[in-house]
């Protein structure tokens, strides 16, 4: 075999270099237990077998039996669970699934009262990850950021915000799993049910927008610890602005009220046309004109308007 006949060397990973087909999209799902490192390590081992049985019987009770035998990359991270599925199948992730996960979770600690009782955070995303059937399949920016995503500040605080015989799962989605699966409008679930929050991880350089949701809430799903400054600082505004509106049409109307006042004057509520008021030492002015409305808005003059030196020497 001539020089000219060797077969050119294998292309390396090396980025930017030449290009080459992306690895086929797959949704990934992740879970982790709430507190896991607080309990005793002699339970690990009982939460970490507990997580996927609990996964197993939440996808066969929700009819996704089939997304379960079907796992890809599957792999136990000891206080929880991650694996890959087709992508189709994500609107059924985002509902029926998330709420019955949240039933058999609730059924789950109900029977283990005394022992173990798990909380999970959930974490939804799509991406393209190698999947030919290799021992590191699955490995890439994706998963990686479905991890982040798992960990960022929303979904731990409204986990731990929120009452924990009521809410079993808190779940985050990623802004490409929310805007392919719920607001294209293929998920059972109105977009009304997502709050877009800020996702950030201590001491990650990770910062990306997710949407969160829970499927049976507790508390203050608008906590600030949860939601950010900005969003809050929206809301608030528009619930200011509503409850501005509410106040206005439930005021009083504005009566006549006549008063008097040693050396001054006070104007209190609607005074029409001229008002004529004369120190009571006997200096006489031209007086204060006022039309409109003392207190609130006025139409007119504001102030006094006065014939001659108002602040002239009394004799």
């Amino acid at each position: 075999m001539t020089e000219s006949d060797q077969p050119m060397p294998e292309a390396s990973a090396l980025p930017y270099s030449r290009s080459r087909h992306l690895p086929p999209y797959r949704g990934i799902v992740a879970v982790d237990a709430k507190d896991f490192t607080g309990y005793p390590a002699i339970e690990h081992g009982v939460i970490s077998r507990a997580v996927p049985q609990v996964l197993q019987w939440s996808f066969e009770r929700a009819g996704l039996a089939e997304v379960w035998q079907g796992r890809r990359f599957p792999n136990s991270t000891g206080d929880g669970y991650v694996f890959g599925f087709d992508p189709a199948w994500m609107p059924f992730l985002i509902h029926p699934w998330l709420n019955t996960l949240q039933d058999v979770l609730t059924e789950f600690n109900v029977h283990s009262v005394g022992t173990v009782r798990i909380r999970l955070r959930v974490s939804l995303n799509i991406g393209p990850l190698p999947d030919a059937g290799g021992e590191f399949d699955g490995n890439g920016t994706p998963r990686n950021d479905t991890h982040r995503l798992l960990d960022s500040r929303p979904v731990k605080a409204m986990l731990a915000a929120s009452n924990e015989s009521i809410t079993h799962v808190a779940a985050i989605l990623s802004d490409r799993c929310y805007q392919d699966a719920v607001a294209g409008g293929f998920t059972g679930r109105h977009p009304d049910h997502f709050i877009e929050v800020p996702a950030t991880v201590e001491g990650k350089r990770f910062d990306q927008q997710a949407w969160l949701y829970v499927p049976a809430p507790s508390g203050n799903l608008y906590d600030r610890r949860i939601l950010g400054d900005v969003v809050v600082e929206e809301q608030e505004g528009r619930n200011g602005r509503e409850e501005d509106g509410r106040t206005e049409r439930r005021r009083a109307p504005r009566t006549v009220v006549n008063q008097r006042a040693d050396g001054g004057n006070l104007n209190s509520g609607t005074v029409h046309g001229d008002q004529s008021v004369t120190n009571v030492r006997g200096d006489s002015y031209g007086g204060d004109r006022v039309e409109g409305v003392t207190f609130g808005t006025v139409n007119g003059n504001v102030g006094d308007i006065v014939q001659g030196d108002k602040n002239g020497h009394h004799r």
